[in-house]
């Protein structure tokens, strides 16, 4: 473990401050052809800051969701409402209306900035809310002029993206910057054990937890990724792509934290699932960094149009968020000419835990814990394991999260007293001080880097009318590293596998929403009755 120097910054928005200050006109982000400054981006959050401290009855600790895809409405949005002492909610904008209304409640937010396309699902979860402040933002809010009414038609009128919705008190993005613009923005005072982000993530019952992470959390994680990450990249002129959304604490701590903090381009990817476009994008830019997942890596690389691009300045390609698999790094570096880094971490811990050091990668490790940081593995009676043994990976340091909100039981089985954090998934720690995973957690199913609970679809399968008994589990798949499979045991033989997916899609993000159904006569279980998942994960793998 390397010794952390915390004692620098005392806010997430020192960090903000100092950036915008030393890289005022450096770019910050660019996004479907636009680009701010640093400058642009202090301006325009001091704006919004002041808006929402001015023109709402919003508190310094109130809770507000901010349900956004990669814009630039997101990190203006993000800043401005813990200029104002906010905590900011991160919101899928894929969310089922179910899980808009569980997040939203469980929060207790108060206000919202939603992309025009999703607030339609805000109208309809709005009466169950607490919600009062509804701010929305089109996709083109942030171009100028003709550009600006040309993106938004196009979106609402001919690719018809934006469902009619009818929120009579909700206001405009432009218009919150607008009126801010007029008003006085005050500062307000943070300390490094306040909480900044609630940043939400599936728990093994299936209910999405708040994760408490403090200035503290973030402004640690920033410097640990920093330490890193700053062995290849440069201060002030590097570009680094930015495809995987910043709602998720992965792309939130490299490009809105790390890459601030350097003074560097992020270049946001609004829709990485349209590849012509990404790569469009990309041949308009001069990269230098690149953060994505194996999913992602997998799919660029068989793309002819990407492989043609010109990969001379691409120093540093980040991985996480899934397992990146030895096939798809190599061909990344055969087309690429740059090795992939692996790190490792949870949104439980800010996220990044450990790292591969980019002089120094082991392929099928998820590399070193980042400095500050320490790792151990252990048994089930909870003692450590001497190295090269195999056990629950449990993780100590600056970044591991205050805790669930309003959840101190759940709190406490996952943080033990001296401030080990155990992760649930299996490891071994070598002799050289790298980590491997084994295992996977015993339930969870990673879909393209978003873990899908059993739990969770099984509850909503299991409330259709049909349904006498369900098991979710993952079984291998090509494109998303992971798909659900689930096995049904029916009331009724004529129910189908459209009308068990089609009841999912109604209440499910689309990543959950089963990809293969089978229904069975009865599902294995134990002398006591509990389903036995692993036993169905298993006799998928030996069909396989």
């Amino acid at each position: 473990m390397t010794d952390l120097d915390m004692g620098r910054f005392q806010s997430v928005l020192q960090v903000f401050d100092e950036s915008c200050a030393k890289y005022a006109d450096h770019r910050a982000f660019t996004c479907m052809g636009k680009t701010i400054t640093y400058r642009d981006l202090e301006e325009k959050s001091r704006y919004f800051a002041a808006y929402l401290q001015n023109h709402t009855d919003l508190k310094p600790g109130d809770r507000i969701a901010i349900q956004l895809p990669n814009t630039l409405m997101f990190p203006i949005a993000v800043f401005g409402a813990l200029r104002a002492g906010m905590i900011v909610v991160n919101t899928n904008p894929l969310y089922s209306e179910r899980e808009m209304e569980h997040q939203f409640n469980d929060s207790g937010a108060r206000a919202i900035v939603v992309l025009a396309n999703m607030a339609h699902s805000v109208e309809r979860v709005l009466p169950h809310t607490q919600l009062k402040h509804i701010i929305v933002t089109e996709l083109g809010d942030m171009h100028s002029g003709f550009k600006r009414v040309l993106i938004n038609s196009v979106v609402k009128y001919v690719k018809k993206m934006v469902p009619s919705y009818h929120l009579p008190h909700a206001v405009s993005f432009r218009k919150a910057l607008h009126l801010g613009k007029k008003g006085h923005w005050l500062p307000t005072e943070h300390k490094l054990d306040d909480i900044a982000i609630l940043q939400y993530t599936g728990g093994t019952t299936g209910v999405a937890k708040g994760a408490m992470l403090t200035h503290r959390n973030l402004v640690a994680n920033m410097l640990q990724a920093r330490a890193v990450i700053n062995q290849v990249l440069d201060e002030g002129g590097e570009t680094v792509v930015a495809p995987l959304p910043m709602y998720h604490i992965y792309t939130f701590t490299v490009n809105c934290m790390v890459m601030m903090e350097l003074g560097n381009h992020s270049l946001l990817i609004t829709n990485p699932r349209d590849l012509p476009a990404f790569v469009k994008e990309l041949q308009k830019n001069d990269f230098t960094g690149f953060v994505g997942l194996n999913t992602l890596f997998v799919a660029m690389c068989n793309r002819e149009d990407f492989r043609a691009l010109d990969f001379s300045r691409l120093k540093l390609t980040i991985s996480g968020g899934m397992s990146l698999t030895t096939a798809a790094a190599e061909r990344w570096k055969e087309v690429t000419g740059c090795a992939i880094a692996e790190g490792y971490g949870l949104t439980e811990t800010s996220p990044v835990a450990t790292f591969n050091p980019p002089n120094g990668i082991q392929l099928g490790s998820i590399g070193k814990p980042v400095p500050g940081t320490e790792i151990k593995v252990i048994n089930e009676a909870g003692e450590s394991l001497p190295i090269g043994e195999s056990g629950e990976l449990c993780i100590r340091g600056p970044q591991v999260m205050k805790g669930y909100w309003q959840r101190p039981e759940e709190t406490a089985q996952c943080i033990s007293e001296d401030g080990w954090f155990r992760t649930g998934d299996v490891a071994v720690i070598q002799e050289d001080g790298y980590a491997r995973i084994v295992d996977r957690k015993k339930d969870m199913i990673n879909v393209s880097g978003f873990n899908v609970y059993p739990n969770e679809i099984e509850d909503v399968i299991a409330a259709h009318p049909d349904v006498l008994e369900v098991a979710a589990v993952g079984v291998e798949d090509e494109k998303s590293g992971e798909a659900v499979k689930v096995f049904i045991v029916s009331r009724n033989s004529e129910l189908s596998v459209k009308e068990v997916r089609d009841w999912c899609k109604e209440r499910l993000t689309a990543y959950k929403v089963p990809k293969m159904v089978e229904f069975r006569d009865e599902l294995p279980k134990t002398n006591v009755g509990k389903i036995l998942r692993r036993q169905l994960r298993d006799e998928e793998k030996q069909a396989s």
